[in-house]
């Protein structure tokens, strides 16, 4: 009994991922679509619920922790954080690290000729007043 919707029983796999940063793989069979990375630049807010990311550690380690996490948590190479997030986690010194950030991914184009990547990932904190009913969206950059 398996379901791509649903998870399979026997091996713990679901059929579909969807974490922030993974690209879908193409079918089997299928043709690729010509499709530019540079054509795909969008920018998108998140929650980041950091204790799930920091569980377990000393408190003399948090903050540097959780801002690894958030690296690893975005899933693409090349992240750069904005010194506005790293304030924000650090506002509660090494040990007092927030409980939820809200954070806005964008894709820039790297000006960097040495580096293998043509994009990278800026991650920058969004300050809001509560974290309910927020969900992730996409943000227009025009406006």
């Amino acid at each position: 009994m398996y379901d791509t919707a649903m998870q399979n029983v026997t091996t713990g796999e679901t059929g579909k991922s969807f974490e922030p940063g993974r690209i879908a793989s193409a079918k089997k069979g299928g043709e690729k679509k010509g499709r530019s990375a540079l054509s795909e630049v969008v920018t998108r807010e998140y929650t980041i619920d950091i204790p799930k990311c920091i569980h377990g550690v000393g408190f003399k380690k948090r903050a540097p922790r959780a801002l690894r996490e958030i690296r690893k948590e975005i899933g693409t190479p090349g992240v750069h954080i904005d010194t506005r997030l790293h304030k924000a986690v650090w506002a509660g010194r090494i040990s007092n690290v927030p409980h939820r950030i809200r954070v806005g991914l964008s894709r820039k184009c790297n000006d960097d000729k040495d580096s293998p990547n043509k994009l990278y990932t800026l991650v920058t904190y969004v300050p809001v007043t509560t974290f309910k009913n927020l969900h992730t969206v996409n943000v227009d950059e025009n406006c």
